[in-house]
């Protein structure tokens, strides 16, 4: 039976392409795609829901089988810690709790390496308690994606990321595999290929292994 997808971050690195892949696949009859501003793209099974800040009470009325979130942002986009929880915690949660109440049964979290919620690290910490917080919410089928840097064209300029692509791309043949930057589409990849799975319970997904697809 085809399913159908409600995706999170649409317009992001690794969202934009996990788009791109769900709308091609004969799996999904359909693809809700969540966004503050218009998605460009045009396709028969694509619902494009525009969220404003703070109005995500529209996901009430979404239902959906497999619920992909690729939500994220940086301390820098964000400006404050407060603003930067809101994206990184509060939305997953709020899209996780909300979707499951509609009858999805699979949901799929792009983390980050390091995540952990003892962390002294802000990111880190954040992460991992987002990853808490939605195991804890007992999908029959949960699944989380730990990718490390991601490497990709992004709409933005993040100086810092640009120069760690310089560093991977000189020295890292030196590199462990777990630690090397990784391709976003890989991760998109891996995200479609794990929902079409059905495997139930946890899955935690690392880097070294993501950078297989």
């Amino acid at each position: 039976m085809a399913r159908t997808a409600v995706l999170a971050g649409a317009t992001g690195l690794i969202g934009n392409q996990l788009l791109q892949l769900l709308l091609t696949d004969t799996a999904y009859e359909k693809v809700i795609a969540l966004s503050r501003k218009p998605i460009s793209t045009a396709h028969p099974k694509l619902e494009n829901v525009l969220l404003n800040v703070d109005e995500w009470t529209k996901l009430s009325s979404l239902k959906a089988d497999d619920v992909f979130c690729c939500l994220g942002t940086t301390i820098r986009q964000a400006k404050t810690k407060e603003a930067f929880r809101k994206v990184d915690f509060d939305y997953p949660v709020e899209l996780a709790k909300a979707l499951k109440q509609n009858g999805a049964t699979c949901f799929l979290l792009v983390s980050a390496l390091g995540a952990d919620k003892n962390s002294r690290i802000f990111y880190n910490q954040v992460k991992g308690e987002v990853e808490e917080a939605i195991k804890n919410l007992n999908y029959p089928a949960t699944y989380i994606f730990r990718p490390s840097l991601l490497l990709g064209d992004r709409n933005e300029q993040r100086s810092g990321e640009e120069a760690a692509k310089i560093f991977y791309k000189i020295f890292g043949w030196l590199i462990p595999q777990k630690y090397m930057g990784i391709e976003s589409l890989k991760v998109a990849r891996a995200m479609l290929a794990e929902a079409k799975t059905n495997k139930q319970g946890l899955q935690v997904l690392e880097s070294a292994v993501l950078q297989k697809f």
